[in-house]
């Protein structure tokens, strides 16, 4: 693998062309074209490439991958070649949502508990038979499930709050659906979900589509832009206070 530093955009394509090629598998597809793989994520086969080429040689000119292997490389990459299990923090719509998902489990991850600081919400039973914990009962619920990540969905004026005793008892990956940037330790990685920037992306790709030969305001032949219509996911990530969003096309 080079040592050199991987785009956030290149993991999500990693993620797309995984789960293509667990379609494939499924169909009996013994070998997949780059360009087959690379229109899956909506990017050319060069940039197809350029992915894999972090992380070393895949494939043969000219014939193009082996649909089990490369699932097998990618799968290791990411890390989900076993199950993970996961925590979520807030029983509201998010979290109902969340679990009536089947993409999860198909995926790998395992919802362990859900845990809340409200207490109408505590000793609630959710429709999959969850009951729902006080935050305070975190460590004790956890110990010994071998439970590395979780979400937060919680009220924002909440939510460093709940960062702070997630860090505490061990957790190292957060997806956060609180719109405020949380203040946690470097050897933690955090993903925001922010609805309102996949929207705004939407938006500008329907105000600036424009018909041929379009004139702009001072007259000029408008530029075609180079923006994809699909699978164009802002990504903003954080270890610290820090963040930033980049574009996977």
């Amino acid at each position: 693998m080079r040592k050199s530093k991987i785009p956030a955009a290149t993991i999500i394509r990693l993620s797309v062309y995984q789960r293509y090629l667990k379609r494939l598998l499924a169909r009996g597809v013994k070998v997949v074209s780059s360009h087959e793989l690379a229109s899956q994520a909506n990017v050319n086969p060069a940039q197809l490439r350029k992915d894999l080429s972090y992380f070393g040689r895949f494939g043969v000119r000219g014939v193009g991958y082996c649909v089990s292997t490369l699932l097998q490389s990618i799968s290791s990459i990411l890390g989900v070649m076993e199950e993970r299990n996961v925590i979520l923090v807030g029983a509201g719509p998010i979290t109902h949502a969340l679990l009536r998902h089947p993409g999860f489990a198909q995926q790998g991850y395992h919802f362990e508990a859900v845990f809340d600081l409200d207490e109408k919400n505590v000793g609630k039973t959710l429709e999959n038979g969850m009951e729902v914990y006080h935050l305070d009962k975190l460590k004790e619920v956890i110990e010994g499930k071998d439970v590395e990540l979780a979400v937060i969905a919680v009220p924002s004026e909440q939510s460093q709050e709940v960062a702070d005793a997630l860090v505490d008892a061990g957790i190292k990956g957060i997806l956060s659906f609180s719109t405020n940037r949380l203040k946690v330790p470097k050897n933690v990685s955090i993903q925001y979900v922010d609805f309102t920037i996949l929207l705004d992306s939407l938006t500008y790709n329907i105000s600036r589509t424009r018909k041929e030969g379009e004139k702009d305001s001072e007259g000029k032949d408008i530029q075609k832009l180079k923006w994809g219509s699909e699978h164009s996911w802002p990504v903003i990530q954080s270890n610290s206070n820090n963040y930033s969003i980049s574009y996977s096309s």
